[in-house]
C-alpha cells in the first residue's frame, strides 16, 4: 500500500499540467484510469515552490535540531574548527496537507520541487553537502503538512580564540544558523526542544579538548536590509594540559635544575661549568623555538607557555652569569695578593704627602700660639710649604678616587666561594616562588 501511495505522489509531481491528478482518478501515460489516493490533488494544484507557506500572512515557524557527528579538528593557527553535523528543519506548509495519519519519506531529489528555508551557517569558511552514494538529504511529509528536511553537512567555522592563557585556556566557539533572505516577518527560527535539540556533543572525544558545557540561544541579526532570525549553539572547550606538561613544562624545568649542578662544581673547573651553562642555554632555546613553531601564525600572542619558557631561560642564563661573576671575583682576589705597582703606589705616596702636610700645618699653628705673647709676629706666609702640600686639583682627584674605591669595595666579593654557596639556596627557592605565582595566576585568575 505504501509503495502505491509513494508512486502515485511521485507521478503527480512529475506529470505535465494537462495530466493533473483529479479527485478520484489520475490519467496514466497509456490513458487508462487507476484508483487515486483521495486528497493528493492539492499537492500539485496551485503549488508554487517560489512562494513560502502563508505567503503574505503570518511568518513560517521553523524548528531546528542538531546532531554533532564529529569535530575533526580545532586549529589555533587558523582560529577555526571543522565539524560534521546533521541539520534537521521542520515547518508546516498547509498546501501539502493530505488525508490520513501517515508520513511518507520522499526521494531527496524531490526537494527541488518544494519550498525549503534558505538557512546558512554564519562565519562558515568552507562547507559541503555529502553526496556519497547519493546526496545526503531527507524529505519526510506528514499528513498535517509538516515537512522534515534533514541534511548532512561538513563545515569549517571561524572561532575567535584568546590564547593568552595557552595551554591552560578555555575557548568558547559558536555554530550559528541564520536565514539568508527571509527576515523575521517571513520566518521565525526556534529550537525544537531547547538544549535537548542538540545531541552528540556530550559524547565527543577530542585529542586536545574536553567539552565543558554547551547551550542554545535564540537571537536576531540586525542588518541594513532587515532583522533576520538566528539560532546559536555555544559550547566551551577546555584544553587538556597533560600533553603540554609532559612535552614542554617538565623538560624546561629539568633544564633549569640541570643548570644548578654547576653550583656544586669548583670554580677552577672552567670547562665543566662552561659546558653545562652553554648546553642548557642552547637546549632551552631549541625548546622555545619548537613550542612556537606549531603556533607560528599566532606569534603575536604572549601566551602562558611563552612566559614560563622565558622564566626558565632567565634562570638558566642567570646560572651561567653567576659562574662568570664568581670566577672573575676569584681571579681578582688572587691578583690582589701579589705586589702591585703603579697607581696603587702613587695613591700611597699621595696619602703620605697629605699626612706630612697635615702634621706640619698643625705644628706651625701650635708654635704660633706659644709665641703669640711676644712682639715677634710669625705669619704662615713666612713658611714656604709649597713643596710639601698638594695642589687643589690633585686633592679633588684624590677625594674622588677614594670615594670610587669605596663604592667599588661595597660590590667587591670578599669570598668568591660564597657566591656558589648562596646560589645553591637562592636559585631553587626563588624558582619555586615564581612557580607558585605563575600557576596560581593562570589557573585561578
Amino acid at each position: 500500500m505504501f509503495c502505491r501511495y509513494f508512486c502515485f505522489f511521485s507521478l503527480c509531481l512529475f506529470l505535465p499540467t494537462q495530466r493533473r491528478c483529479s479527485l478520484g482518478h489520475v490519467s496514466s501515460l497509456h490513458g487508462s484510469d487507476t484508483t487515486s489516493l483521495p486528497g493528493f490533488e492539492n499537492l500539485t494544484m496551485g503549488y508554487n515552490k517560489y512562494l513560502r507557506p502563508y505567503f503574505g500572512g503570518e511568518p513560517v515557524q521553523i524548528a531546528m535540531s542538531l546532531d554533532i557527528a564529529s569535530i575533526s579538528s580545532i586549529s589555533e593557527s587558523n582560529m577555526d574548527y571543522t565539524a560534521t553535523i546533521y541539520l534537521r528543519q521542520r515547518w508546516t506548509d498547509p498546501r501539502l496537507v493530505f488525508h490520513g495519519n501517515k508520513s511518507f519519506t520522499l526521494d531527496a531529489r524531490l526537494v527541488e520541487l518544494l519550498w525549503v528555508p534558505d538557512t546558512y551557517i554564519v562565519e562558515s569558511k568552507r562547507s559541503f553537502l555529502h553526496d556519497v552514494t547519493v546526496g545526503n538529504r531527507l524529505i519526510r511529509l506528514f499528513s498535517n503538512g509538516t515537512i522534515l528536511y534533514a541534511l548532512r553537512i561538513t563545515t569549517t567555522v571561524a572561532c575567535n580564540m584568546d590564547l593568552s592563557k595557552y595551554p591552560m585556556d578555555t575557548q568558547t566557539c559558536r555554530l550559528q544558523l541564520e536565514s539568508w533572505g527571509y527576515d523575521e516577518n517571513d520566518v521565525i527560527f526556534t529550537w525544537l526542544r531547547g538544549n535537548d535539540s542538540v545531541h552528540g556533543i556530550e559524547k565527543l572525544r577530542l585529542s586536545q579538548y574536553t567539552v565543558e558545557r554547551y547551550y542554545t540561544l535564540v537571537s536576531k541579526s540586525q542588518q541594513e536590509t532587515g532583522s533576520y532570525p538566528r539560532l546559536i549553539l555555544q559550547f566551551e572547550l577546555r584544553r587538556n594540559i597533560l600533553y603540554f606538561i609532559l612535552e614542554t613544562y617538565v623538560p624546561s624545568t629539568l633544564l633549569v635544575m640541570l643548570s644548578w649542578v654547576s653550583f656544586w662544581i669548583t670554580l677552577d673547573s672552567v670547562p665543566a661549568r662552561t659546558c653545562i651553562g652553554v648546553t642548557t642555554v642552547l637546549s632551552m632555546t631549541t625548546l622555545m623555538i619548537g613550542s612556537r613553531s606549531s603556533l607560528s601564525k599566532t606569534s603575536c600572542f604572549i601566551k602562558a607557555i611563552d612566559v614560563y619558557l622565558g622564566i626558565c631561560f632567565s634562570f638558566i642564563f642567570g646560572a651561567l652569569v653567576e659562574y662568570a661573576v664568581a670566577h672573575y671575583s676569584s681571579s681578582q682576589k688572587c691578583a690582589a695578593k701579589a705586589p702591585q705597582e703603579g697607581p696603587a703606589n702613587e695613591l700611597t705616596k699621595e696619602m703620605e704627602e697629605v699626612n706630612i702636610t697635615n702634621i706640619l700645618n698643625s705644628s706651625i699653628a701650635s708654635y704660633k700660639r706659644k709665641i703669640s705673647f711676644t712682639s715677634i709676629e710669625i705669619s704662615s706666609d713666612n713658611v714656604n710649604c709649597s713643596d710639601l702640600t698638594m695642589k687643589t686639583h690633585e686633592k679633588i682627584k684624590y677625594v674622588l678616587r677614594k670615594k670610587m674605591h669605596r663604592i667599588i669595595g661595597y660590590f667587591t666579593i670578599q669570598n668568591p666561594s660564597n657566591v656558589d654557596h648562596y646560589s645553591k639556596l637562592l636559585f631553587p627557592l626563588f624558582f619555586m616562588l615564581v612557580n607558585v605565582f605563575y600557576w596560581a595566576y593562570y589557573l585561578y585568575f
